[in-house]
């Protein structure tokens, strides 16, 4: 039998664009998972570059890393101002809507 071999994947290498990033973001944002949506944020920040985004919002790379980890739980203050230094913004919608996007 022949061997699979196998690479990490980094999304961040995948996401170039603000439209690849906000449709990556909904779909974290849909599973309704706060840790999935922290890594997702994550993802796109590294990205973006982490370094770029700490200046933007004035917070530590350090912490924007342990935040924006799988196992990190960042304050609604921080998701907010990551996201808008992604040149993205989360907006609400009914439930039963279907996505426009």
């Amino acid at each position: 039998m022949a061997r699979t071999t196998t690479l990490p994947w980094d999304p961040a290498e995948h996401v170039e664009k603000e439209e690849d990033m906000a449709a990556y973001l909904e779909a974290a944002l849909e599973e309704g998972d706060p840790s999935l949506v922290a890594a997702a944020l994550g993802d796109l920040a590294r990205a973006k570059g982490m370094t770029q985004l700490a200046r933007e919002t004035g917070l530590g790379r350090e912490s924007l890393y342990k935040a924006l980890s799988h196992a990190g739980s960042p304050e609604f203050s921080t998701v907010l101002k990551v996201v808008g230094a992604l040149g993205l913004r989360l907006h609400a919608a009914s439930a039963g809507a279907k996505s426009t996007g």
